[in-house]
């Protein structure tokens, strides 16, 4: 007979993933718990750029990514940095990274991802409704800025991949340009604008109103730090670093950059590494923004929010530990200041979160080595927000037996 359990499903982590997991979770009929160490969304989903970037189904990894990198990497406050004493240990991610851009691994995560944001549009449109977020969601679409040419024509292999997948834009130049963004530098010569890109009003608030359906549907919140996920007779046991243990049905682990140890310990070594991100939100108005801007090259966007004007990105592959370098912060929002002349940079506030990434830019979803009854969530690097309802929706379906929208293999934890 099996040991009668207190909790339905444990979620592991009350970012954005856990949250619109629990979301969905309920939706099918199961009970939550959700477990975080700082609180609901006080992570990366606290101060992120509050994209909803469906049209963004290209990998990191990609030729003419990889051909940047050496060049990035001698810029210490450029798009890419990696800390000199870092190096040996985040090789072997570098190497899977490197593998990652071969054509035949581009072609194949292309195909997943477009897949999955797919399914991402219409299951985050049903947590919008669901939740009667219409409100915090914008359709001011996205506008992605070329200096040189040589840099918009390197751009249109990776925008005829998205026409294949059925995405809008719009190449765009002169008075259209402006017309779409008043205030740009003269220096860009050309631009990309996707009309349905959406952002949402700020992200803490959008997941604030998540997690407050998910618990006033009868939802538990508890804040601790969870050591170890194990599976149990009948279940599961999660242990807490108090010394408490919580038995449950089911476990879910999206603890984002944290799920790291929490999967090894059950025998799955994931490479997960932890890209460091930066920005500074500005007053309200700090600048007259209408659409949000990418500046593919430098490697940051600039995103207009109801608590200001953000302007972030950029990756810094430096683990969980080492202390933030707001220089990075400070570089970014110079280069914004050149980018749009009238932007006014005072009053502005740092941050740096951290975003979990996969060498092949897509999540780990599936269940662990150890247990069907422990499934993991993680992984989405800069697209956790873009994919979080998509991803609450196929852990559902793996927790109530139903089949998944979408071939789940692309995406299995033991890939690597």
């Amino acid at each position: 007979m099996a040991a009668q359990t207190e909790h339905d499903v444990i979620i592991v982590g009350a970012g954005i993933i856990g949250l619109a997991t629990a979301q969905k979770l309920q939706e099918g009929g199961r009970r939550v718990t959700l477990i975080d160490r700082k609180g609901i969304a006080r992570e990366t989903s606290e101060r992120n750029a509050g994209g909803l970037a469906f049209s963004d189904i290209m990998p990191l990894a990609t030729a003419g990514m990889l051909s940047k990198v050496p060049r990035w990497l001698l810029d210490p406050l450029g798009p890419l940095t990696i800390p000199a004493g870092y190096f040996p240990r985040i090789f072997p991610w570098l190497l899977r990274f490197w593998r990652a851009g071969w054509p035949d691994r581009v072609e194949a995560s292309i195909r997943a991802q477009a897949a999955l944001m797919h399914l991402a549009r219409d299951e985050m449109a049903t947590t919008v409704s669901a939740c009667g977020l219409e409100h915090m969601v914008n359709s001011d679409g996205s506008l992605e800025l070329y200096e040189s040419e040589a840099a918009f024509k390197a751009a249109l292999p990776g925008w005829r991949r998205r026409e294949a997948a059925g995405i809008p834009f719009e190449h765009v130049r002169g008075s259209r340009l402006a017309e779409l963004q008043p205030g740009l530098s003269s220096r860009f010569v050309a631009g990309t604008f996707v009309p349905s890109w959406q952002s949402v009003a700020d992200p803490y608030e959008f997941a604030k109103a998540i997690a407050d359906d998910v618990l006033e549907r009868g939802g538990g919140f508890i804040e601790a730090n969870v050591t170890q996920v194990r599976p149990a007779e009948g279940g599961v046991t999660v242990d807490l670093t108090d010394g408490r243990q919580l038995t449950g049905n089911r476990a879910v682990i999206a603890a984002g950059a944290w799920s790291k140890p929490l999967a090894a310990r059950l025998g799955d070594h994931i490479p997960l590494e932890t890209e460091r991100g930066y920005n500074t939100t500005l007053p309200p108005d700090a600048f007259d923004l209408r659409t949000f801007l990418v500046f593919g090259e430098h490697g940051f966007v600039i995103s207009r929010l109801s608590s200001g004007i953000r302007v972030g990105g950029a990756v810094e592959l430096g683990g969980l530990t080492r202390k933030p370098n707001y220089a990075r912060a400070d570089a970014m929002l110079k280069k914004a200041a050149d980018f749009l002349p009238g932007l006014k940079t005072e009053g502005g506030t740092q941050w740096m979160g951290f975003r979990p990434s996969l060498p092949d830019t897509l999540p780990a979803i599936g269940f662990s080595r150890a247990s069907r009854d422990i499934i993991y969530a993680f992984g989405h690097g800069h697209l956790g927000l873009t994919q979080s309802a998509a991803t609450g929706r196929l852990i559902r379906d793996l927790i109530t037996g139903a089949q998944p929208p979408i071939d789940l293999a692309p995406f299995s934890p033991q890939r690597f």
